[in-house]
């Protein structure tokens, strides 16, 4: 006989936080709830909905736990997270306490409250918890891992699930186009020297005191100032950058990672000097996720960005606009021409880590410290001039070929590996042999399967039989991977091996570098401070050979 719960009692429950332990009693099965709630939820047109409130979710699924006389072991709930978010943090300690066998059943009013994923109902709902003895329940979908019947129902659910995540994603793709096409902005930030506005989703409105940070830059690179020089005078002054000035107002912004987080860059300098935003057009979609189950992103080329023309009102007038234009481009500097560019991106701060880069001093170049000049104390600062450190490079080049007597002597001690290519054929032997294996696997798994289906076998044998054939399919594919990186090492090795002869040839007793000669032979250096009282400068060379 189900025992009557009034919803005022419902509802007492609820009011603790941390509803560990709600009821007690000897002998009986301990159930974990979990609930979640997401943003499309939130999104609905019938505000009574269930769905719509974690309490609701809680009242109910308390309730179907008392009047089954269950014992409940904690609530895990989930606030604002999709059901693709494998980073839950409520989920993750549910299926932490699972695997501890901390409880008896897990309880959710839906199958997809638990996860719309189908990888996940198979790894956890029909794989995982039965070898841990956890009870899958949904109340909603009546989904019970006790009731063999309905595990074709749950897969179903799953399917279902995991095609509502791809349409809704399209969708999401299909509406925020349509947004970014308009000229709305989409971002979770403003740009720096902008803000939200509070009246018009989607509009920009200038933040007066950002903006006139944004204006100073763009004035004092017009007046000849450089990218550098212009991020120091901010330091000194105690202007924060936009990461902290947004913190400082509440607003929310991008965390940081890198050191000395809080001052002004050349990078932020240059990034600014050449954002549209600025004279009123909007750009965006300059990063696209990689797929609707990651929130990885990568870079889009230019054409692809959404840029709409006077979606806003500009903090850089277009006269001024273009005239740091062209000063921009007059001032950009050929990558590979001339000793300027001679070390261009390869030269790096033994301090900081960050890439040196080149200024000009009475007819001579010289490498920098991009952290140098930026602020007090912000780095020790490497410098050197560029003919010394080509000078070093050559020495330390000539040093390395007078260590053997004479060029037949060092091309002996280069290891050549003459059957380079019998290794390739090895290894891409291998790999057909653990391709076929792993497909023999897989199609054991399925007969397996079929065979439970049929039942044929038990679902503990089926779980038994099946780990050791998913272990040995996962450690082929492994093997599999790692012998197409060789691959692709060894026809690297073969490509170089081909012209060692010449390299060492050219690059023996050299007077002169070249821009060709320093991509080919290094890979970075290492730049450090010079040593008092002298004039050596330490530096550390890592080779491309």
């Amino acid at each position: 006989m189900r025992k009557s719960v009034t919803k005022g009692t419902i509802y007492g429950i609820m009011d603790v936080e941390t509803a560990c332990s709600i009821s007690k009693g000897d002998g009986k099965l301990k159930v974990a709830i979990y609930c979640r709630l997401s943003e499309e939820d939130r999104n609905k047109q019938v505000e009574t909905d269930d769905s719509n409130s974690i309490q609701n979710q809680k009242a109910i699924l308390v309730q179907y736990a008392i009047e089954q006389e269950w014992e409940i072991y904690c609530i895990y709930s989930d606030d604002d997270y999709a059901g693709a978010d494998r980073r839950r943090p409520e989920f993750n300690r549910l299926l932490q306490d699972a695997e501890a066998r901390r409880f008896d059943i897990i309880l959710c009013k839906t199958q997809s409250r638990f996860t719309r994923e189908l990888e996940l109902v198979e790894k956890y709902i029909h794989g995982l918890f039965p070898i841990w003895g956890i009870r899958f329940v949904s109340i909603v979908d009546n989904a019970d891992t006790d009731n063999k019947g309905n595990k074709k129902s749950r897969q179903i659910n799953g399917l279902v699930n995991e095609w509502y995540l791809e349409d809704m994603s399209d969708n999401i793709r299909s509406v925020l186009k349509n947004r970014r096409e308009n000229g709305f902005h989409i971002g979770a930030f403003a740009l720096y020297g902008y803000k939200k506005d509070p009246d018009q989703k989607g509009h920009l409105i200038i933040d007066e005191e950002a903006a006139a940070v944004v204006r100073e830059v763009f004035t004092l690179f017009s007046q000849g100032y450089g990218k550098t020089a212009i991020a120091r005078m901010l330091n000194d002054r105690g202007i924060p950058n936009p990461t902290e000035y947004k913190r400082l107002k509440g607003l929310r912004y991008k965390q940081p990672t890198a050191k000395n987080s809080t001052l002004w860059k050349y990078f932020a300098i240059s990034d600014m000097l050449v954002n549209e935003i600025y004279i009123g057009n909007m750009v965006q979609g300059k990063y696209g996720s990689i797929s609707y189950k990651t929130k990885q992103n990568k870079p889009r080329p230019k054409s692809q960005w959404y840029i709409v023309e006077g979606t806003h009102e500009p903090i850089i007038d277009r006269e001024l606009w273009d005239r740091v234009q062209k000063m921009v481009q007059e001032r950009a500097k050929p990558f590979d021409v001339g000793t300027i560019g001679l070390f261009a991106r390869k030269a790096r701060c033994a301090n900081c880590g960050y890439v040196m880069r080149s200024s000009k001093n009475r007819g001579k170049h010289y490498l920098q410290c991009s952290n140098r000049h930026v602020a007090k104390d912000a780095c020790i600062g490497s410098f050197i001039s560029v003919d010394k450190l080509e000078q070093m490079v050559i020495d330390e080049l000539n040093r390395l070929s007078e260590e053997y007597l004479n060029k037949d002597d060092l091309e002996r001690k280069i290891e050549f590996c003459s059957n380079l290519q019998s290794q390739k054929d090895a290894i891409l032997t291998n790999i057909a042999a653990y391709e076929k294996r792993a497909q023999e696997l897989s199609k054991g798994i399925r007969e397996l399967y079929m065979d439970k289906v049929k039942g044929l076998i038990s679902g503990a044998d089926y779980i038994e039989m099946s780990k050791d054939f998913i272990a040995d399919r996962d450690r082929l594919e492994k093997l599999i991977s790692d012998g197409r990186k060789q691959i692709e090492e060894i026809d690297v090795k073969i490509e170089v091996g081909d012209n060692r002869k010449e390299i060492i040839e050219r690059y023996t007793n050299l007077k002169h570098l070249t821009r060709e000669m320093v991509e080919i032979l290094i890979d970075y250096i290492s730049v450090g401070k010079r040593i008092p009282k002298t004039n050596d400068v330490p530096i550390e060379i890592h080779w491309n050979f």
